[in-house]
């Protein structure tokens, strides 16, 4: 009985710490901050000491950094941030990304401050090339702020030579753009790049061809949400082809 009842509380317990999302470590610094104001607020006026904690509550949920489990399949662009698919266009790739300036479909993704803020790699493979350009801190959600605001800039590059895009650009309440990796590095699809403090937006440079798998105004979780697959396009690429140059029967 008593090993029984052993057993039923390591499982209680796994089950109350399975509700807890862990804390990435760029936050704790900001949360210390906070609780400390908290603190300091309850001297002042315990209404503004509780207001304290409430925002320090939100600083822990803001700097939450949940586990993701990326769907398989080595042609799967995958959604690089949580957050509301804000625009699905065909415009000109930024000179920063190294992509020829051709004209790609780009995928936008509005993180708000109630989003996880991670940034997660949309595919495997290697970062080609990285570029932080300094610029001013417009609403995300504007079309301009691709091209104004403060952004990092990654192109990747799979293991059958395909390019991808990503972009962090920071928005009107972020002033911060956070990475972890350096040029050179390889990424697993889903892998942690970076974060955004604190409200931002993350763009998406398909490969050309591609067609995305969302629509403006879906939620996309970052590390799952599939946006497109550039290799069925591929297949049916080469199937037409394959159809055209075949003579007929």
């Amino acid at each position: 009985m008593r090993r029984r009842d052993l057993q039923e509380n390591k499982s209680l317990m796994d089950t109350i710490l399975s509700v807890f999302v862990p804390i990435h470590r760029e936050g704790h610094k900001f949360i210390a901050a906070f609780a400390v104001g908290a603190l300091a607020l309850f001297w002042i006026s315990e209404p503004l000491g509780w207001l304290g904690v409430l925002a320090t509550l939100w600083c822990i949920y803001f700097f939450r950094d949940p586990e993701r489990v990326p769907p398989d399949g080595d042609s799967l662009v995958i959604a690089p941030a949580d957050g509301r698919i804000s625009a699905v266009e065909m415009v000109a790739s930024p000179k920063e990304l190294d992509l020829n300036g051709e004209r790609r479909m780009r995928i936008s993704i509005f993180l708000s401050v109630f989003n996880v803020h991670i940034n997660r790699s949309p595919v495997a493979g290697r970062i080609t090339k990285m570029t932080y350009v300094p610029g001013k801190f417009l609403n995300a959600e504007l079309d301009k702020a691709s091209e104004e605001n403060e952004r990092q800039c990654l192109t990747l590059e799979d293991a059958g030579g395909t390019r991808i895009g990503c972009v962090q650009i920071a928005g009107l309440v972020a002033r911060r753009i956070v990475t972890f990796v350096q040029q050179g590095d390889r990424l697993a699809a889903g892998e942690r790049f970076g974060l955004i403090r604190f409200g931002s937006r993350t763009d998406v440079y398909l490969p050309p061809g591609c067609n995305p798998l969302v629509k403006v105004g879906q939620t996309a979780i970052g590390g799952e949400t599939v946006l497109a697959d550039f290799g069925s396009d591929r297949s049916r690429s080469r199937i037409s082809q394959r159809q055209e140059t075949e003579p007929l029967q």
